[in-house]
């Protein structure tokens, strides 16, 4: 049963507001429509349920689920790190709903383990260099961008960026707080610009010679690599990707995920969009249209993915990462990375 849509404007985000469907499931998503809406409508052709879907970024969404209480007629809340899915657990936004299918296919370390939110895709916090102007021989890990031979040399984004404040937390809890407060400290001392842009930002930066090494998603490169813009696919071609950390803990992982909101009024229609997004069909199109990692073991990378070879990923559970966000944040604020 199709529904009729209304459209409402909030802050910068476009709502879309379902009408009562018999038969539908409705979808807030931080991941734009372009990255989500196929996947989606393949779960309507094969269910026969109505996905109604409101897209907007992790926090405005968040605080419209908080406004609506009750009354919300979000059944999904799907958002990128695992540092907002924590967020949004601690601000009880969802509800422990799970299933057995779920529990066999998402590893445990992708998902929390109250069954509030899983893991859907991975992505990796790499390094992107100027093979012209670095020896990848001297490439390691996180931890070494601290040496003084990177001085003036580092590209990376703003501290108030989620991505960013994972990989601190996961060193954090894998060392301590003044471990991860010298890196960041050090990091900032050999950046060669002030933080700014997104991912693509600094993998541009390091292509036109600002900087000779930035820390991205893995994705973002793929995007760049098989998209439309020009000047990205130059940057993107003009660069090489390495994974960190190899000889330790392995490459830091993140995730995108979902839950199934507190007040679903389509809990069972949430559950099921949930498990055909972790079927190998969904996994399989989210490795080849967004160049992420699948979250379900044997799924087949996709063929630029592949490219990079294979690597050892830090097996850490990503709940930690939310866990330990205002600790990350604040530990930030004090080595003054802005």
């Amino acid at each position: 049963m199709r529904t009729t849509l209304g459209i409402l404007a909030l802050g910068s985000c476009l709502f879309i507001q379902p009408a009562v469907a018999a038969e539908a499931v409705n979808v807030y998503s931080s991941r734009g429509e372009a990255l989500i809406k196929p996947v989606l409508d393949k779960f309507t052709a094969a269910s026969g349920i109505e996905v109604n879907l409101i897209t907007g970024k992790s926090k405005a969404l968040m605080q419209r689920m908080t406004a609506e209480g009750r009354n919300s007629p979000a059944d999904l809340l799907l958002t990128v790190d695992a540092g907002n899915l924590v967020a949004a657990q601690q601000a009880g936004l969802f509800q422990s709903a799970g299933s057995d299918v779920l529990d066999e296919r998402i590893p445990a370390n992708l998902r929390d383990p109250d069954r509030h939110w899983y893991g859907l895709s991975q992505r990796a916090r790499v390094m992107i260099y100027n093979s012209e102007a670095v020896d990848p021989s001297t490439l390691n890990s996180y931890e070494s961008l601290v040496e003084p031979e990177w001085k003036n040399r580092i590209c990376v984004r703003s501290s108030s960026n989620i991505y960013n404040q994972s990989l601190l937390a996961s060193i954090i809890s894998h060392s301590d707080i003044a471990t991860g407060e010298a890196w960041a400290k050090g990091v900032r001392e050999n950046m060669a610009r002030k933080p700014q842009g997104n991912d693509r930002a600094q993998i541009a930066a390091v292509a036109a010679g600002e900087c000779d090494v930035a820390i991205v998603n893995s994705y973002y490169l793929g995007i760049m690599l098989n998209g439309d813009d020009a000047d990205q696919l130059k940057a993107a071609q003009a660069v090489t990707l390495f994974y960190p950390n190899q000889d330790n803990r392995g490459t830091h992982v993140n995730i995108s995920g979902a839950g199934v909101s507190k007040h679903a009024p389509n809990k069972d229609n949430a559950i099921a969009l949930l498990e055909f997004l972790a079927s190998d069909e969904s996994q399989q199109w989210y490795a080849e249209n967004n160049n992420e990692y699948p979250a379900v073991a044997d799924v087949p990378m996709s063929e630029t993915v592949a490219s990079w070879g294979q690597f050892k990923a830090d097996d850490i559970a990503v709940v930690k990462f939310g866990e330990l966000n205002a600790e990350a944040v604040r530990t930030f604020d004090r080595a003054g990375w802005e």
